[in-house]
Formats: C-alpha cells, structure tokens, sequence
C-alpha cells in the first residue's frame, strides 16, 4: 500500500486532520487510526500524538480542576481563582489541536515538544 492509500478510506492528509480534531471525534478517530492504519506512517504519527496531547490536556485540566475543590474546602474563594487557571490552559490546548490540523491539512507532520518525538517512536 503507498502512502497515499489509507485503509481508513481517507486521503492521508485528511487523516491527520481528523485525528487532531479537539475532544472526542479526534480522540475516537485517533484511537481507530492507530488500531486500523498499520502501513502509512503519517496518519499513525498524527494518531499517536493527538492521543498523548488528548491524555496530557485531561490529566492537566483534571488536575487544576482536582486542586481547585481541595484549595476551596480549605480556604474558600481562593479555589475558584484556581480553578479559572483551568481556561487560558484550556484554550492553550484547543489552539494547538487547531494549529496541529492546519500543519496535517498542509501534509506536514509537525512534532510538538516531548510528545512529538514520544509519537514517532511509536510510529
């Protein structure tokens, strides 16, 4: 199969694009494309690293969200200061996932930092 043949029935570009897409969609399609696509290694690059910056915005936004309940319990207000740190990190993320699409709609295969090269290991 070349590598422009996908066994997902979808050029290689749109692929990658898919799997970048924020919250669930990307995540299902990624989670499909890393088990059915096994020959093109692009649309596997993007698979894996849209499924490790998924599980790094969820751990993160968890996280915030976890110490924004306990900070409330015990000093009040303060907690939910904490917990609106969860927005522009949020956001952050969302701008990647956009940015990502952009760079899979373009054919490119942009490695973010750490999870990138996490990514093309798995490949």
């Amino acid at each position: 199969m070349s590598d422009n043949q996908t066994k997902l029935g979808v050029a290689p570009n749109v692929g990658g694009l898919l799997c970048n897409v924020p919250c669930c969609i990307g995540f299902i399609f990624s989670i499909v494309a890393a088990v059915v696509e096994k020959e093109n290694k692009f649309i596997r690059f993007h698979a894996f690293q849209s499924l490790l910056l998924h599980g790094a915005a969820f751990v993160v936004l968890f996280g915030i969200q976890v110490l924004s309940v306990v900070v409330s319990m015990a000093l009040g207000a303060l907690g939910g200061l904490i917990g609106l740190i969860g927005l522009p990190i949020g956001l952050a993320f969302l701008g990647a996932q956009i940015f990502l699409m952009i760079k899979a709609n373009e054919n490119a295969q942009f490695k973010l930092p750490v999870i990138g090269d996490m990514a093309s290991q798995w490949v």
